[in-house]
């Protein structure tokens, strides 16, 4: 890692605009690369990347704001440009690491056309620059790359968890707490090496709501979006309250409906939002909190989802935004102290950066982080075997059964994609 107070060596940065590339995941490698993309196959927008000028790890209850000093020194000695991050933050201070990377090569796509950011410690010639224009902008095959799949148990085994997810649901009725959102594992090897980049396009295809991500093996497609930060506009998408999708639109109809009529999925969303809206606070006005969600319908779940508001009054970037944030009590629970201490005592496994903020950083202060769900890690260096992450919301009304199949329809996005 090198050190913050380093003043000898410098980032030059340069930009340029390319031809419209509408499928951004397409150009990411087989072995990774990083992205942060929505939208259809034919019309993405966001940012993929590779490459590695810089990869910092940060970790303990202080990674936000060691990771924020860290990049805002690299910010204040780049030279042409402004350079982008990628970021990756553990769920829990300990263990886990976090991570920020600032590719080599970047492609975003926004409403004002697609553009090329190249990142080097040394000075970039126009002869490499022409060179990196010239591959990106070659035609490239899209790769499919299935193979076969083995699935094993998670950490816990399933009657483990159920009986968890009873224990959780007799301590919120004792009074201890009111929500607790308890994950599951489930591991897959594969039969050859995951092409990461062809993961990511068929998790698209699937979820063009998502936002679909890569950082440092970490994998998927969120559907809830942390916090975004455009200059003073600050949202946060919020979600809780979860119903399975049927193929039958009458009866998708009606799945919607029972899912707004839930009382126990109503109360679950409620503690959701009600956590972002007072995080949110300490940096916002003129919150806008809406009264109630609306139905975001995906491909295997429809969601109570509330787009969150407000104007930004100080200076916080969205790292210190997301830092604030984060747990909502969408992944943690409420109060989240007391919930935080029942995951550790129940939950049975190490979530890793699975539900921990993931997304990229600007220098000037933009950015967007996604809860890093419906996800899942690369174990090996060799790619043939991920681990998947699933969680749900416990609260007074909670089933065992129901919980499990929520966490199944959960865990079908990645596996679906994979297999």
């Amino acid at each position: 890692m090198t050190s913050v107070l380093d003043t000898s060596r410098k980032l030059h940065v340069r930009t340029a605009p390319l031809p419209e590339i509408t499928n951004l995941l397409s150009l990411l490698p087989a072995d990774g690369g990083l992205a942060w993309v929505k939208g259809s196959p034919n019309d993405q927008y966001g940012i993929v990347g590779w490459g590695q000028v810089e990869r910092v790890q940060f970790a303990g209850p202080e990674r936000f704001s060691r990771a924020q000093r860290w990049w805002s020194s690299e910010c204040a000695l780049a030279e042409g440009s402004d350079p982008i991050a990628f970021a990756s933050f553990a769920f829990e201070r300990t263990p886990g690491d976090s991570v920020v990377v600032i590719p080599e090569i970047a492609i975003r796509r926004n409403d004002s056309g697609t553009a090329l950011i190249i990142t080097s410690e040394q000075p970039i010639s126009d002869e490499a620059f022409a060179r990196i224009v010239s591959e990106i902008t070659a035609p490239h095959s899209l790769q499919h790359g299935y193979q076969n799949v083995v699935w094993s148990e998670g950490s816990l085994p399933l009657a483990k968890w159920q009986a968890n997810v009873e224990q959780a649901v007799a301590r919120i009725n004792s009074g201890e707490l009111d929500k607790v959102v308890l994950a599951r594992d489930l591991f897959a090897t594969l039969d050859e090496p995951l092409h990461v980049g062809a993961l990511l396009m068929r998790l698209n295809e699937s979820f063009p709501e998502c936002w679909t991500f890569s950082v440092e093996g970490l994998v998927g497609a969120t559907p809830e979006l942390l916090v975004r930060r455009e200059g003073e506009q600050v949202t946060s998408r919020v979600l809780a309250g979860t119903m399975r999708r049927s193929r039958d639109s009458n009866r998708d109809g009606q799945l919607a409906a029972e899912l707004l009529d839930s009382d126990k999925d109503q109360e679950e969303h409620v503690y959701a939002v009600e956590s972002v809206a007072a995080a949110l606070a300490s940096h916002c006005t003129d919150l806008n909190v809406p009264k109630k969600p609306f139905i975001l319908r995906l491909a295997n779940v429809q969601h109570l989802a509330t787009d969150v508001t407000g104007q930004l009054v100080d200076s916080a970037p969205a790292l210190a935004l997301a830092a604030s944030l984060h747990p909502t009590a969408a992944v943690c629970g409420t109060p989240t102290e007391r919930a935080i201490q029942l995951i550790r005592e129940i939950e049975g496994m190490d979530r890793g950066r699975y539900a921990g903020p993931v997304g990229w950083i600007g220098a000037n202060g933009d950015g967007e982080f996604g809860i890093a769900l419906r996800c899942a890690s690369i174990e090996n260096s060799e790619r043939t075997k991920l681990r998947l992450f699933a969680g749900c919301g416990i609260v007074a009304g909670s089933t065992s059964e129901s919980e499990v199949a929520e966490s199944e329809a959960k865990f079908a996005a990645m596996r679906n994609a994979l297999s």
